[in-house]
C-alpha cells in the first residue's frame, strides 16, 4: 500500500502555483504578446515594450516576496523535485528581471519606428528568461537541459533577429551551430552522469554519490561531469571556449548583445553551481583544478585580448571573457567547501558579483546603442562623445571604471569579494593572477575613456541622440553601480543567505 500511495504522489506531485507563480507570469506574458500581437492592429508605441517590463517587474516582485516564504518556512523542492525552491533561485530570479527591464528599456528605443518593431522579439525576451529562471532552480539534470535549450534557442533568433543586417544573420548563425555542439556534449554529460548514479535528479545523485560505487561506475561520472563542464563553459564563453563571443556579440543587435552578456551568463553560472556545487561536490577535488584552469585561462585570454581590438563591441566581448574568469574564481573557492555544513563565501560572492555584472554590462552595452545604434561601434565613433554628450559620457565612465574594479563603484565591490573567497580558501595563486588580470584590463577601459575625453570628434561622427527608454536605463544603471559601491552592505547582506539549497 505505501508503495502504491507513493506511486501515486509521483504521478500527481504537489505544484506549489505560488512558488512558481516568477515563471508562470514569465510565460503568460510572452504567450499573451505573440497571440494578441498576431490578432489585434499594431499596438501604439512602446506597448510592447510596456508590457514586457511589466512581466518582469512582476516576476521579480513575486521572487521577493517568495523569497520571504522561504525564510519563514524553509527551502523545498517544487513537482516531485524537479525545481528547487530556496534564496538562490530567488535571487537568480530577481536578478534575470532586472535584466530583462533594462534590456527591453533599451530595445524599445533600438527599434522604435523601425520594421522590426514588433512583438516578436520582446516575447523572445520572455522566454529566454524563463529558461534562465529554470537554469539557475533545476533540481534534475533534465529540467537543466529544457532550461538551457529554451533559453538557447530564443538567443539563437535574438541573435539574428535583424533581418536587414547581414552581420546579424551571420551571428544568429555561429551561435546556432556552436551551440548546438556545445549542448550535445552537456547532453552526453547527463546521460553518462544517469549512467553512474542511476538518475538525474540532484537530490538522489547526491544519495547514490554518498553510498560509493565501483570504479567502473566513477569513471563514467568523471567523463560525465568532463562532458557538463564543457557544455557550460561554452554557455558562459570561458577561455578556450569563448571563440563564438566575439563574433557573435559585435554582430547581434546591441540590446541582445546586453542581454546575452547579462542575462545568459547569469543563468549559465546559476546552472554551474546547481550542478557542481550542489549536485557534484563529492567529486570537487577531481573538477576543481579543471575550474582553475578555466578561470585562469579566462581572466588571461580576456584580459589581454581585449586591448587589441578597436571595436568597442568586441572589446566589450572580450571584457565579458575576463568576468567570467573572475566568476570562476568564485566558483574555485566554492569548491573548496562544496558539500559541507559550512559553505563558504564563493557562492554568496558569485551571486552578488552576477547581479552588479548584470546591471553594469547592460549599462555599458546602453551607451553603445545610444551612440553607435545600428553602424559600426569602433573606437572612433567614441572620440570627442564627452564634447557631444557629456551625460552619456560621465555614465559611460561610470560603467568602465566599475568594470575595471574602481572603489566606490559596484565593480570594486564584486571583484574584491571574488578575490576575498579565494584568499579565504589559500588559493593564493588564482587570487594573484585575477589581480593582475584586473590591471591590465584596466588598459582597454582606459583607451575608451581617453577617445571620449581626450579626442575632438571626427568630422563625419553621427549626431547623438537618447531617448527616453534608453536614458532611463543608463541613469537607473548607473546610479546602481554608484549606489552598490558607496553602500554595498545591504546587498552583500541578501547575498550571504544563497547558500541553503533545496536538496
Amino acid at each position: 500500500m505505501h508503495v502504491l500511495l507513493q506511486q501515486a504522489e509521483n504521478l500527481n506531485p504537489e505544484v506549489g502555483w505560488f512558488a512558481l507563480s516568477p515563471l508562470i507570469v514569465l510565460v503568460s506574458a510572452a504567450l499573451f504578446l505573440l497571440v494578441v500581437g498576431a490578432l489585434t492592429p499594431t499596438w501604439p508605441k512602446g506597448l510592447y515594450a510596456l508590457t514586457a517590463a511589466t512581466a518582469a517587474g512582476a516576476t521579480g516582485a513575486l521572487a521577493m516576496v517568495n523569497w520571504d516564504d522561504i525564510s519563514d518556512e524553509g527551502t523545498r523542492t517544487l513537482v516531485a523535485g524537479a525545481l528547487a525552491f530556496d534564496t538562490f533561485s530567488m535571487m537568480a530570479t530577481i536578478t534575470i528581471s532586472i535584466g530583462v527591464i533594462l534590456v527591453v528599456l533599451l530595445t524599445d528605443a533600438f527599434i522604435r519606428d523601425t520594421p522590426n518593431d514588433g512583438p516578436e522579439v520582446y516575447a523572445l525576451y520572455l522566454v529566454a528568461a524563463t529558461g534562465g529562471i529554470v537554469m539557475s532552480s533545476a533540481n534534475d539534470l533534465i529540467v537543466l537541459f529544457l532550461g538551457l535549450e529554451t533559453l538557447s534557442l530564443a538567443l539563437y533568433v535574438l541573435a539574428a533577429s535583424n533581418r536587414r543586417s547581414d552581420a546579424s544573420a551571420e551571428s544568429g548563425l555561429k551561435y546556432f551551430v556552436l551551440g548546438g555542439f556545445a549542448s550535445a556534449f552537456f547532453l552526453y554529460g547527463i546521460a553518462l552522469v544517469y549512467g553512474a548514479t542511476g538518475s538525474t535528479n540532484i537530490s538522489e545523485m547526491l544519495e547514490a554519490l554518498a553510498s560509493g560505487f565501483d570504479e567502473n561506475n566513477d569513471a563514467l561520472a568523471l567523463a560525465g561531469i568532463a562532458m557538463l563542464i564543457v557544455g557550460l563553459a561554452f554557455k558562459v564563453a570561458a577561455a578556450p571556449f569563448h571563440l563564438w563571443a566575439p563574433d557573435v556579440y559585435q554582430g547581434a543587435p546591441t540590446p541582445v548583445t546586453a542581454f546575452m552578456a547579462s542575462i545568459g551568463k547569469a543563468a549559465a553560472f546559476g546552472a554551474i553551481v546547481r550542478v557542481l556545487i550542489v549536485g557534484l561536490p563529492v567529486y570537487r577535488d577531481d573538477w576543481r583544478p579543471i575550474i582553475w584552469v578555466l578561470a585562469v585561462l579566462s581572466l588571461v585570454v580576456g584580459s589581454f585580448l581585449a586591448v587589441v581590438q578597436d571595436n568597442v563591441k568586441r572589446m566589450l566581448a572580450y571584457s565579458s571573457v575576463s568576468h567570467a574568469g573572475f566568476l570562476l574564481v568564485g566558483i574555485e573557492a566554492a569548491a573548496h567547501t562544496a558539500g559541507e555544513s559550512n559553505p563558504g563565501a564563493g557562492v554568496p560572492e558569485v551571486s552578488l558579483y552576477l547581479i552588479i555584472y548584470t546591471v553594469l554590462v547592460i549599462g555599458s552595452f546602453g551607451v553603445v546603442t545610444v551612440v553607435a545604434g545600428t553602424g559600426d561601434a569602433s573606437l572612433s565613433t567614441f572620440k570627442g562623445l564627452a564634447k557631444r554628450k557629456p551625460a552619456l559620457a560621465i555614465a559611460f565612465t561610470v560603467f568602465l571604471l566599475a568594470q575595471a574594479g574602481v572603489p566606490f563603484t559596484s565593480g570594486f565591490v564584486s571583484k574584491f569579494g571574488v578575490i576575498q573567497a579565494a584568499v579565504e580558501e589559500t588559493s593564493y595563486a588564482i587570487a594573484i593572477i585575477a589581480m593582475v588580470s584586473a590591471v591590465v584590463a584596466a588598459f582597454l577601459y582606459l583607451r575608451i575613456m581617453v577617445s571620449m575625453w581626450l579626442h575632438d570628434a571626427e568630422s563625419d561622427a553621427p549626431t547623438v541622440s537618447v531617448p527616453f527608454s534608453a536614458g532611463l536605463a543608463i541613469t537607473a544603471a548607473a546610479v546602481f553601480t554608484i549606489a552598490v559601491g558607496v553602500l554595498p552592505g545591504w546587498l552583500i547582506d541578501a547575498t550571504e543567505t544563497v547558500t541553503a539549497f533545496a536538496r
